[in-house]
């Protein structure tokens, strides 16, 4: 993994496209998938995303999650 310039925060998301991520939302919950495009706003799309609700795994083939809800992404 390359060193991530302290200048250029978002070119951490640029390498991260077409990996599996992690989002936690400041909801609490937890979402993977498969980072598919991002905005200065992160705004993020995942692909082949999933997350528990309760006992319950929910699958999403697209998901756009809204920027101001992410706490932090890994």
């Amino acid at each position: 993994m390359k060193p991530v310039d302290p200048k250029r925060p978002m070119d951490a998301l640029g390498d991260s496209l077409d990996n599996q991520i992690l989002v936690r939302l400041k909801n609490g919950m937890e979402i993977r998938g498969k980072l598919k495009a991002f905005d200065i706003h992160i705004n993020l799309v995942l692909e082949e995303a999933e997350f528990e609700d309760g006992e319950v795994s929910k699958k999403f083939n697209r998901m756009f999650i809204r920027g101001d809800m992410v706490l932090f992404i890994s």
